[in-house]
Formats: C-alpha cells, sequence, structure tokens
C-alpha cells in the first residue's frame, strides 16, 4: 500500500559542497600502480576530482533536477523517492523505469521528455522512475530484507498506489533483476517488460559452442575472473566498505569512476563519449547523500544463496542487447526464459548504461518494444499524482 504521498525538492547546502570541496583539496593519494589492471590511474582520477572541486556546478544541476516532479511515498514501510511525470496523451502507457549500482534515477533524465510527449506517430508514456532502497534519495532500509524481490513487489504497490492499473516495466542491471522479478512473480497490473541485461544462461553450456555463444561464454569468464572484485566486497563487508568512501570523496569517485570508465562503450576515451559533468551527477548523488554503504548493502541482500539466471517469464518481453553489456547472450538463449518474447535487438553502439550512453537508441528500443505488443491504454483519469494516494 502506498501511503505518504508527498511532492520533494532536492535541497544541498552551500556548506556541504564546501565540506566537499575541502575534503578533494586536503585528499592524501597513493602512488600510481605498477599496472594499468589494478584500477583507475591517479592522473585520470585527479582530473575528474580536480573540476568536482573548482568546475563543477552541483547547484545548477539541483536546480534542473528540481524542474522534475519528484515525490516521496512510504510503500512496504520504507519511504521511496520517485520522479513521475506524465504524459498529455490521453492513450499513454504507464511505465517504470529501474536503475541500477553505480547509477540511479539521473541515467533516465534524457529519456523523460522524448518518452512523454513523443512524436504523434509514436506510443507515449506515463514515465516512473524510483530510487532503489538505500540509493539517492530513498531511505536507507533499517533492517534486512529489502532485496531485489521484495523491491519488485513494491514497485506494483508504487504503480497501483499512482492510480495504474496496468502499466510495463523496464531494467538493466540490478533493475533487470527487480523487473524480471515483477514479471516472474506476476506482479498484479504489469502487462509487459523490457530488459537491457537479459539473465539468461543455459543450465547445460553446449559442448561444441558457436561463435556467438563463444562470446557469450567468454564474456562470462571474463567479468567472473577479473570484473567481480568490487561485487565480492559489496555482497559480503558493505558496512566495512563504507566507512571510507562515506569519508572520501576521493575514494567515493574512484570507486564509481572505475565502473563507469570500464563498463562504458567509450571505445578509449571517456571524455569524448560522456561529460565530466553528467559522470559527476553521478558521483555527487552518492556523496552527498552517504548512499555508498546503503547501496553497497543492496548487494548483501541479493547475494543470501541466490544465483542470477532470471525466472521463466509468460508475460511479453523485449529485450535490447547493447554491445559493450557486461554479458551479452544469443538469441535462442532466450528461448528457454521467455517463451513470449515481443522484441529482440542487438545494437551497434551502447554499454551498461544504456539510457545513459545513447538515450535515443533506448527510446527507439522501448518505443518499438512496447508499440505493437499491448492494446490500447486509457489513461487514469486522475491528473495530479498526490491525488493518486487515496
Amino acid at each position: 500500500m502506498l501511503t505518504d504521498l508527498t511532492e520533494f525538492r532536492i535541497d544541498h547546502s552551500e556548506d556541504e559542497l564546501a565540506d566537499l570541496r575541502q575534503r578533494i583539496q586536503n585528499a592524501r593519494w597513493p602512488e600510481p600502480g605498477t599496472h594499468d589492471s589494478q584500477g583507475i590511474s591517479p592522473d585520470h582520477l585527479r582530473e575528474l576530482t580536480d573540476y568536482w572541486a573548482s568546475g563543477y556546478d552541483w547547484m545548477a544541476t539541483q536546480e534542473r533536477l528540481n524542474r522534475l516532479p519528484q515525490f516521496t511515498a512510504t510503500v512496504d514501510g520504507l519511504k521511496i523517492h520517485f520522479i513521475h511525470v506524465r504524459s498529455d496523451r490521453p492513450d499513454a502507457i504507464p511505465l517504470i523505469l529501474t536503475h541500477g549500482w553505480p547509477g540511479s534515477f539521473l541515467e533516465f533524465e534524457a529519456v523523460i521528455e522524448p518518452l512523454t510527449a513523443p512524436p504523434a506517430d509514436q506510443p507515449a508514456f506515463h514515465v516512473v522512475i524510483p530510487s532503489l532502497p538505500g540509493y539517492g534519495y530513498s531511505a536507507k532500509p533499517v533492517e534486512p530484507g529489502w532485496n531485489f524481490e521484495r523491491t519488485a513487489r513494491a514497485w506494483g504497490e508504487l504503480m497501483r498506489g499512482l492510480g495504474y492499473a496496468r502499466f510495463v516495466a523496464q531494467g538493466g542491471d540490478w533493475g533487470s533483476l527487480v523487473t524480471s522479478s515483477m514479471a516472474g512473480e506476476k506482479v498484479d497490473g504489469l502487462a509487459a517488460i523490457h530488459l537491457n541485461l537479459p539473465l539468461i544462461f543455459p543450465e547445460d553450456p553446449p559442448a561444441q559452442p558457436t561463435p556467438a555463444e563463444q562470446r557469450a561464454l567468454s564474456m562470462a569468464a571474463e567479468y567472473s575472473a577479473k570484473g567481480t572484485g568490487y561485487y565480492a566486497i559489496q555482497a559480503t563487508r558493505p558496512q566495512t566498505l563504507g566507512y571510507g568512501l562515506a569519508d572520501s570523496a576521493i575514494g567515493q569517485a574512484g570507486w564509481i569512476l572505475d565502473k563507469i570508465d570500464e563498463w562504458t562503450d567509450h571505445r578509449g576515451s571517456l571524455w569524448d563519449y560522456l561529460s565530466r559533468d553528467s559522470v559527476l551527477d553521478l558521483i555527487s548523488i552518492y556523496w552527498l547523500t552517504s548512499s555508498a554503504a546503503s547501496s553497497a548493502r543492496y548487494y548483501w541482500e541479493n547475494a543470501r544463496g541466490r544465483g542470477f539466471r532470471g525466472p521463466v517469464i509468460d508475460l511479453p518481453v523485449g529485450v535490447s542487447v547493447f554491445p559493450a553489456e557486461l554479458y551479452a547472450p544469443p538469441r535462442h538463449w532466450a528461448d528457454a526464459y521467455y517463451p513470449n518474447l515481443i522484441h529482440w535487438n542487438e545494437l551497434d553502439r551502447g554499454g551498461h548504461f544504456a539510457a545513459l550512453e545513447q538515450p535515443e537508441t533506448f527510446v527507439s528500443e522501448l518505443r518499438t518494444c512496447f508499440a505493437n505488443a499491448l492494446e490500447p491504454y486509457a489513461s487514469p483519469s486522475r491528473a495530479d499524482p498526490a491525488e493518486s494516494a487515496g
């Protein structure tokens, strides 16, 4: 049940920013590593954090974000922050978008307007973008239990509480697990989903893999061997990690920049692909909300004896595979998981943060996925989301 629906504004002070700048200026830096594989170089990180301290304008970001309709509401006992932008179109499709780590609701900023106010010949959406429990401006859980299954149920309550009897969902990273769980559990009102990280892997790997299968197997093996250090720490000792990241702006920036640099499709030059401001927007959300430990705990919650192979989903499913994603399975592996696959497309550009990296492609994929899969929607009669709390 959704209660306590309240309008929300981001409100960080100049004192907080002055403290951030002082921490950056007083940071103690380690010596360079002995090999590039050991992590972000001091020069790369120092370039970004120097700009964070002297050139980046958080207050402009805060003002821009506060132009978006933001709310908090209590769902399953936890205060959840979300953006809710309604389309003017009477046939708009209600859509909930779920981010992952080290992302936030900010990943979807550039896709809100094209989804809610598209050309007349394209489908329109009412867009809801919640922050995961312990992330950004959502509350930090004070007891265990907020895993992706519980989040999936909460998202169903959120959408129904906003007056949407029928809706669709999209997710990548943790959002893929949340969205898949919504579909697997047949959350009331959910009509179809779209994923940009399909959680499919054969129970018995092929003895003689095709080139596409071999690529997927190699990606999985590479990630397992060299890319899971962050995961192991956050899944086992999130609290211990949190002390350092909550106290050190340099540490928090490095922890996130390492993954943005590794997981995006920048092809050699990150700053030719993403702006420093867009990366610092993400990092600043983690720093200013002090959510390093609480976001890492989501890994601990979801590592309690469960695997990450997705469920079999009977609902309509669409999948977009971006080439620089952590894992890109071949199309035919989807048959065992998604018997009602309505869309599968393998793109030529983009990585783990699809909506941030390639917003136009991301929007096009959602339009194509959902346009012909669903019957026409009737918009809820209540135009003011605050009224939808009942």
